[in-house]
């Protein structure tokens, strides 16, 4: 499988998906420049994704997938043994439920306007207006709680990945001591970590 990524997007999700899974030697990360839409070796990215947004995740047999809550359970369930999703039932409604909420209530309505060069004042201001009641709605979810689900699955990955703007919009995560705490919990895990510190790296050198 190839992965199409860029460093520090919410594609991170999914390197840290691959990597919680032991799937390193099943599937290639492929960097993506979306400014240019080109890839590493200078392939169009729009023919792969005409969206041009990352991540796009290529399968083994050709088909192209896009879109966070399509890909990450996709990867999950091809690695079974790393139990990274639920199978079927309730569970799995609440995982997809997570998917949602970080996808629509915190990625695409507070982090997106904020790090968008493009959005207006009027635009960043309704976003940080949204802050505190998705995060307090986080943190007492995540009272008493290690992870969103009974243990780390997609969804955990997935809002590392979001959480981690935080700290480049200046929303100081310690106002909800519960996100701060599971935040720094889930970052400590290895697997997390080196994908962090990799695309890390990878976005201060470009």
């Amino acid at each position: 499988m190839d992965l199409y990524f860029s460093p520090l997007a919410c594609s991170l999700a999914s390197r840290i998906t691959v990597y919680e899974a032991g799937a390193e030697a099943d599937v290639t990360l492929k960097r993506v420049d979306t400014k240019t839409q080109k890839t590493a070796d200078g392939a169009d990215y729009r023919a792969i994704n005409p969206k041009g947004m990352v991540p796009a995740l290529r399968t083994a047999g050709g088909d192209v997938l896009t879109e966070n809550a399509a890909i990450l359970p996709f990867i999950a369930d091809q690695f079974p043994a790393a139990n990274l999703a639920p199978a079927s039932g309730i569970e799995r409604a609440r995982l997809a439920q997570w998917l949602s909420f970080i996808g629509s209530e915190l990625h695409k309505s507070v982090f997106t306007p904020l790090l968008s060069p493009k959005a207006n004042d009027g635009a960043k201001a309704h976003a940080r207006e949204a802050i505190p009641a998705r995060l307090d709605y986080l943190d007492a979810h995540l009272a008493g709680r290690d992870y969103l689900l009974g243990h780390f699955t997609v969804a955990d990955a997935y809002l590392t990945a979001v959480l981690n703007w935080a700290q480049f919009v200046g929303i100081d995560l310690k106002t909800w001591p519960n996100v701060a705490a599971y935040y720094a919990r889930v970052t400590a895990r290895p697997h997390v970590a080196r994908a962090l510190l990799e695309e890390m790296g990878l976005f201060k050198a470009a």
